[in-house]
């Protein structure tokens, strides 16, 4: 033993931090100015946490080392309790008995841990290679090989511990458990106490179950796929803000637009959705043949769940089976889709496709073959736009940022001729093309002027000067010969075939400026906007959404407790209760700050929002009217849980706190209690018991703990938490959820959980974009489930609705909600 606190006494020279510490040079009475001062405490700050971070090392090696040596005894003698343990009473650690792992005690002095992710190096010491196979003939093994999975989503909420280092539970007379390779995930049974014990990243989790359970409770036991399965019933939503030409009115009535991996086939007047749903990941692009029931959309690359490669491809199906009817381009194209068209003149044989490769290759298609015909260097700028010529196969116009080129098909190669802008000022983006009855190609422009290219030539033919205030964004061609144009001034133009303006009409600023213009029935018209509304009017006004979303990265889902209604809140500021039976939206209000979290009161009355810098406020259901606002810590709230009673609000923060209040006058009046201090990582899920008298709680890394909200105190005894009835089950560590963790999961790959209300399904969102379905209890290994595709971002909350018959779930930085029958 001596030899391990040498052999760290040696990795790091304390007599320098000693002279550091007995400087007096940062003091007041020092003659150094105060911005070396200050520079002097940064560093002595630094060296300080460095010899913390040193010291918890060399504890955790203390103990490990005080493990693998009681294991060796005990298998070699068998004598109960070694010599070492006298050792361990002397060593100044808090044991938490409720997840087994020994954590340093959180005194005043002690630095939070900081709640983003990757901010503090993990120092937790994996166990030496040969490990200790534990002697207890009660405990069984299952084990699994963890692949590496790199970060799928780009900037995680949740990320793995930034707390301290974890080892095992101590156990006077028992075994010890080996300490596991980090790179494994393995899962021990000890029947004689009654617990599952599952590593994530290497750290303990153990999960005691009910007492009923002990004798028959068996590890190996294969788990049942659910009876129920999941349809998509509905999505709100649409991508606005950064695609182009998404939206279009097919001749049954219904609008086509897409939103993450959905294509949604809208019938506004009958209030139904279909949705296809073959794509992986990300839609950037759709196009709508001549016959108006082919459709072509096209993918980002994405990664499946198993960190394999997804090629970027177009899918042509057919939009009344909704089967898909070719795949193309996989593997030839790169990064994404940006542009896609049908050809017209030719029965709409050929296809274009424009991708987001550096040199955004511009390839013509014969798609019915899945034939490419001719490829072609576009542009090192972005393409924004892609069209045929109406009357001629071979002439494809492309535009994009400071180019427009006009290119023609000749024996299976493209010629490009340059847009020639002569006296008129060359604008920096050219944004959108379309064609005049006559062949005429028309653009609009970022300098806010509409430019008509006369048939068959590079050269301009009619300037419509300054049409638009900013950038005209969309045109659009009506049977009648009537051209649409709307920009970032929110205007809709209208112009006769002279191009003298007709009409003007300006889109609310609610609704944000025009991204896209389709054609509707009779003199309707359809339009998308950047702020992920759509749109239905007329070119006279009064323009009403038929379809909205959320504009930034949505975390926060809460269901009433009695209605079919449910509330989300995300980073866009906008807090938004939506009805499920009717898909509408009730209301939405804008907040200050970007929203996390959401609860609502047990009588539905009102609903908790928590923030990302840890003000919170309540909100009146019915009328949206602000009831109370607090704050607790700066960091972001991410559960905000009120008891089944409705007495009392729980609130999980980063700063690893639980901040519990005392409700009153159904969840008008607010007075803290106080808060739950012993997590050592930031808090990820809360859950109350039935009866309001307990609480669990998850964290950052790992820690299952057990409180008495009203007294904001600790509950350390197994023998009172493990027979505990909850009343719901976020929490995804836990005896009754553990199943639900893959292979190869690194602890932070599942976002959100759920049980439903009759306790027989839970459900889970991951970090891949998939919502499964599992039996519940889920408490044997690599339990099985229905897994559904839809989102293309990590899916960041799921929930049931109160009367389980459908649930929802939101995606991260797809923006969409999707609700799900469950049949």
């Amino acid at each position: 033993m001596e030899d391990g606190f040498s052999t760290y006494s040696s990795l790091y020279d304390t007599s320098s931090l000693l002279q550091f510490c007995n400087d007096d040079s940062a003091s007041a009475a020092s003659s150094m100015e105060v911005t070396d001062r200050i520079a002097s405490l940064e560093q002595r700050v630094q060296m300080q946490e460095d010899e913390i971070q040193l010291l918890k090392s060399a504890l955790a090696d203390v103990v490990r080392r005080l493990n693998v040596s009681e294991e060796q005894q005990a298998m070699g003698s068998r004598r109960g309790p070694t010599k070492a343990r006298p050792m361990m009473a002397t060593l100044p650690l808090r044991p938490t008995v409720n997840n087994g792992t020994i954590l340093p005690k959180k005194g005043s002095g002690t630095l939070p841990s900081p709640s983003g992710p990757g901010s503090r190096k993990d120092t937790s010491t994996p166990a030496s290679k040969s490990t200790v196979r534990r002697a207890n003939s009660n405990e069984h093994v299952g084990t699994l090989t963890r692949k590496d999975s790199g970060d799928s989503k780009g900037n995680r909420t949740r990320a793995g511990s930034t707390g301290s280092n974890s080892s095992g539970k101590r156990s006077d007379g028992k075994q010890r458990d080996p300490v596991f390779n980090a790179g494994m995930r393995r899962v021990t049974h000890c029947k004689e106490e009654g617990y599952v014990k599952m590593y994530l990243k290497g750290r303990p989790v153990t999960m005691h179950m009910p007492k009923e359970q002990v004798d028959s409770y068996c590890l190996e036991a294969r788990a049942d796929l659910p009876g129920n399965k999941l349809k998509l019933d509905w999505v709100y939503g649409y991508r606005g803000r950064d695609c182009r030409s998404n939206l279009y009115l097919l001749p049954t009535g219904e609008t086509v637009y897409f939103i993450a991996s959905v294509v949604v086939l809208f019938n506004v007047d009958e209030q139904l959705q279909r949705h296809y749903t073959g794509h992986t990941d990300d839609i950037k692009c759709l196009a709508v043949h001549p016959d108006k029931i082919t459709i072509a959309t096209g993918q980002v690359a994405g990664t499946s769940s198993d960190g394999k490669q997804l090629a970027p491809h177009v899918r042509v199906w057919d939009s009344v089976s909704l089967h898909t009817l070719h795949v193309l381009g996989a593997g030839f194209f790169d990064r994404a889709l940006v542009c896609l068209a049908f050809s017209k003149s030719n029965g709409g044989n050929t296809l274009c496709v424009v991708d987001d490769s550096n040199d955004h290759v511009l390839s013509v298609w014969d798609w019915q073959r899945e034939d490419r015909l001719a490829e072609v260097k576009c542009s090192n700028e972005s393409v924004f736009a892609a069209d045929f010529h109406p009357t001629d196969s071979n002439i494809v116009v492309t535009c994009g940022k400071s180019h427009l080129y006009f290119w023609h098909l000749e024996k299976g190669v493209l010629v490009k001729k340059q847009g020639l802008f002569e006296k008129q000022e060359k604008p920096k983006f050219v944004l959108c093309v379309t064609f005049a009855e006559n062949g005429d190609a028309i653009t609009g422009d970022s300098s806010g002027n509409i430019l008509v290219w006369g048939k068959g030539t590079n050269r301009i033919s009619h300037v419509i000067q300054g049409a638009h205030e900013g950038s005209v964004f969309a045109l659009c061609m009506l049977r009648n010969g009537t051209l649409v144009s709307g920009g970032k001034d929110r205007r809709l133009i209208s112009w006769d075939g002279g191009y003298r303006q007709i009409q003007t009409v300006e889109v609310p600023e609610l609704f944000g400026p025009i991204r896209t213009i389709a054609e509707g029935r009779g003199e309707t018209v359809l339009i998308g906007t950047t702020k992920h509304f759509v749109l239905q009017g007329s070119l006279d006004g009064d323009f009403v959404p038929i379809m909205q979303g959320h504009t930034d990265e949505l975390w926060g889902l809460a269901v009433h407790p009695w209605k079919p209604q449910f509330v989300t809140c995300g980073y866009d500021r906008q807090v938004c209760l939506w009805d499920s039976s009717s898909h509408q939206l009730i209301w939405n209000k804008s907040m200050e700050d970007a929203a996390q979290s959401a609860g609502f009161h047990p009588s539905g009355g009102v609903v908790a929002i928590g923030t990302q810098n840890g003000r919170w406020l309540v909100l009146d259901s019915d009328s949206k009217d602000l009831v109370t606002v607090h704050t607790d810590g700066n960091e972001q709230l991410s559960a905000m849980r009120y008891g089944p009673d409705g007495n009392f609000l729980a609130i999980g923060s980063h700063d690893n706190y639980i901040y519990i209040y005392a409700v009153a006058e159904n969840g008008r009046k607010y007075s803290r209690v106080g808060k739950c201090s012993g997590h050592s990582s930031f808090i990820t899920h809360l859950d109350w018991s039935v009866d309001s008298q307990y609480l669990v709680s998850n964290s950052g890394d790992y820690e299952i703990l057990y409180w008495i909200p009203s007294v904001c105190k600790q509950v350390v005894s197994v023998e009172t938490t493990r027979d505990i009835e909850w009343a719901t089950h976020t929490c995804t560590l836990g005896f009754q959820v553990f199943g639900l963790w893959p292979d190869g999961s690194d602890g932070t790959d599942v976002n959100a959980a759920c049980r439903s209300s009759d306790k027989s399904l839970l459900v889970t969102g991951d970090d891949f974009g998939k919502v499964h379905l599992f039996s519940y209890p889920c408490s044997q290994f690599r339990a099985p489930s229905h897994v559904y595709g839809g989102h293309s971002s990590h899916v960041t909350n799921v929930t049931f609705l109160h009367d389980d018959g459908y649930l929802v779930s939101t995606g991260g930085k797809d923006m969409s909600v999707m609700q799900w029958r469950i049949v």
